[in-house]
């Protein structure tokens, strides 16, 4: 799994032109689920992404996470995180799991992070989605889960 994370101070996802998620202060995750993912670091890493301490406190410092701000979660499933440009000029997206086997990981992902009490909002799998963010610091992080 291959997730990139961005602290946002808001960001939502529209589906042919309807809104269908929003969130305020908090991250948006990217979340691409390679061809050899398997549920067995799920959970352990939902707990890692809400106790980063990647939060301003009052001192200006990143000392508070997710949980400690009172944060949302807005996950969208990219399969796009998976490409291989390495060889001519058309991506290869060989590395990523097929849909059948990629969403029931993301949902069970998304059932992991919900059931640390954090709201979470999400994309619409498989959709042609457009998401908005205003990243906030800016801060971008990538997380690499071997499978």
């Amino acid at each position: 799994m291959r997730i990139v994370l961005q602290r946002v101070s808001t960001a939502s996802v529209d589906v042919a032109g309807k809104r269908i998620a929003a969130i305020g202060r908090g991250l948006l995750l990217l979340v691409g689920i390679a061809a050899e993912d398997q549920t067995a670091d799920i959970a352990k890493t939902a707990k890692k992404i809400i106790d980063l301490r990647i939060f301003e406190d009052s001192d200006g410092k990143m000392n508070q996470s997710l949980r400690d701000i009172g944060g949302s979660i807005l996950a969208v499933s990219q399969f796009t995180l998976y490409a291989d440009i390495s060889r001519g000029r058309r991506p290869s997206f060989m590395l990523a799991a097929p849909p059948d086997v990629a969403e029931p990981l993301f949902d069970q992902f998304v059932e992991a992070l919900r059931s640390e009490s954090i709201d979470v909002q999400t994309g619409r799998f498989g959709a042609k989605m457009a998401v908005r963010l205003e990243n906030d610091g800016p801060v971008t992080l990538s997380l690499e889960v071997a499978g």
